[in-house]
């Protein structure tokens, strides 16, 4: 059970608001950079990534039917900002993980005694991007 709608949608309005500008360069944040499959407007996503095996794990702390895991999915892939470095990713694979092997003791913690979340999003990395100026 991931995280309630409502929470999502005031993080939306709020908490994300500040924490794209911390994700960017904080350790365990990165923003995925998508386009949305029917707008074609482009968004930043912050959230919890993980460097692991050639690319990143992303904790899905509202589920896979979060908006912008399926534009990820639709995309077959998306831009993620990472400890100041950018990336195009790929080859998008959903994952069920209830122990949260891949993540940091206190992510695993928090995604399986507090939020309840056991999905994951892997992507490979392909390239890497010229970082943006700020």
């Amino acid at each position: 059970m991931a995280a309630p709608r409502w929470v999502a949608r005031a993080n939306k309005i709020g908490l994300n608001r500040v924490t794209q500008f911390i994700a960017p360069w904080a350790p365990g944040w990165a923003v995925v950079i998508h386009r949305g499959r029917k707008s074609g407007r482009t968004f930043r996503t912050p959230l919890w990534a993980f460097r692991r095996r050639g690319g990143y794990v992303i904790a899905l702390t509202y589920g896979s039917d979060a908006d912008w895991v399926r534009n990820v999915l639709a995309a077959g892939g998306c831009e993620l900002e990472s400890r100041r470095r950018h990336y195009q990713l790929g080859a998008p694979r959903l994952y069920r993980d209830e122990s949260a092997s891949d993540m940091p003791a206190f992510i695993r913690f928090m995604l399986r005694r507090v939020i309840k979340a056991p999905e994951f999003l892997n992507l490979d990395v392909l390239a890497d991007l010229p970082t943006r100026a700020s």
